[in-house]
């Protein structure tokens, strides 16, 4: 009996012990998840202007080397070309430019998120030896809604973006069951880079609304933008609570600007989560000044991170001095012509090309590293040369 109550007693005091130590283990874990779920805010007015005044002007390009067809393919491992993507930015260096726009994708994390992590590392390495602060872009409504791992499609030829993939694809847009997965990537990509000051800004999802008439339309998910929305601010809440010391922005690109009750809902939700207004413009000089004069409304920074499409009437004699006079980043479309074939206008969908066209839509550079026009170089030099 003796032996026995002894046990019992024993029993018990392991059980509080054991109760003990699974309250103060539950009560770290969850000071750890409050600590990683305290999301700053959105920057105020003030610290956006902060922000942007210890920058240099803001000029650019949307970047993919040319020898990758889509974002996958940049980042995968069997075709991370790190000699290609180190000569190109060299090109953009030459000629004044500070940034380079570049998408990511959420398959990269699912696929090898140590991997693509070290790759993206290694590309950043890469851009800041060329006095390059990329701006990453975490999901995209364009093109094909099919994205799949591996060896990527050859271009079809003489069409416009033929293999460029959208994140996240149809299926996991359409199936909330992956959001968790989602937000393990927006969580993880931002968490590795939050204080990285080689990284200038997250774009949290270029086009959101974008349903690819012209090209996919046909196979898009219905209701689309009924997903995307409240995927996008979640994406926006995610980003927040990994504290980044750069500011998140989602892009306008279509519709009525003229006041805040003009825009749709989509674009209300880009303008209020925006830290630093970004928006895209492929119009003529005229439209893309008075772009910027509607969105001086929300007095904040503001970045172009698309225009210049010359078959458009978008040149870069146009709106870059324009993008100077009123302190406004301006990142174009395209640095060198590959396996995007961007030179190719959207057209090209429907239009059948069969060799270069003598307008190049987008891009700066041919694979050889000469201009496609020494005189655009030459304006992009003078208005980047620090005085």
């Amino acid at each position: 009996m003796k032996y026995l109550k002894t046990t019992v007693w024993a029993l018990l005091i392991g059980l509080s012990f054991q109760n003990c130590a699974k309250k103060a283990e539950d009560k770290k874990e969850e000071t750890s998840t409050e600590e990683k779920t305290a999301a700053r805010e959105i920057w105020t007015k003030e610290q956006a202007k902060d922000w942007y005044g210890k920058q240099e002007w803001i000029v650019g390009a949307d970047f993919l080397p040319s020898t990758a067809i889509n974002q996958l393919e940049m980042f995968q491992e069997a075709s991370f070309d790190t000699a290609t993507i180190n000569k190109e930015l060299g090109w953009a260096e030459g000629i004044g430019m500070n940034t380079m726009r570049v998408y990511l994708h959420d398959l990269l994390w699912q696929q090898d998120s140590t991997g693509f992590l070290k790759r993206l590392d290694t590309f950043l390495a890469i851009a800041d030896k060329h006095k390059i602060k990329p701006v990453l872009v975490l999901f995209d409504s364009c093109w094909d809604p099919f994205p799949k791992l591996g060896t990527q499609r050859a271009p079809k030829p003489g069409v416009h973006n033929s293999g460029w993939v959208q994140s996240p694809g149809y299926d996991a847009l359409k199936d909330s069951t992956q959001y968790p997965r989602l937000e393990r990537y927006v969580k993880g990509v931002v968490r590795k880079f939050a204080d990285d000051d080689r990284v200038l800004a997250w774009d949290i999802w270029n086009e959101p609304d974008n349903t690819n008439n012209s090209s996919y339309g046909k196979v898009e998910l219905p209701n689309k933008v009924d997903y995307v929305l409240p995927l996008m601010k979640k994406s926006f809440a995610w980003a927040r609570t990994e504290n980044p010391e750069q500011p998140l922005t989602a892009g306008i690109w279509a519709g009525d600007w003229t006041s805040y009750e003009t825009l749709k809902p989509i674009e209300k939700a880009s303008i209020d989560e925006s830290d630093v207004i970004s928006f895209h413009n492929y119009d003529s000089a005229q439209e893309f000044e008075k772009r910027i004069k509607q969105l001086q409304q929300y007095d904040r920074p503001m970045i172009c991170t698309e225009y210049m499409s010359r078959g458009n009437g978008s040149f870069f004699e146009g709106s870059l001095p324009i993008a100077k006079k009123y302190n406004v980043g301006a990142i174009n479309w395209g640095l060198v012509d590959g396996k995007s074939q961007t030179i190719y206008p959207w057209d090209s969908w429907k239009k059948t090309y069969t060799s270069e066209p003598s307008l190049w839509f987008h891009d700066i550079f041919r694979k050889d590293g000469t201009p496609y026009k020494q005189a655009e170089v030459d304006l992009i030099k003078k208005l980047t040369a620090r005085k």
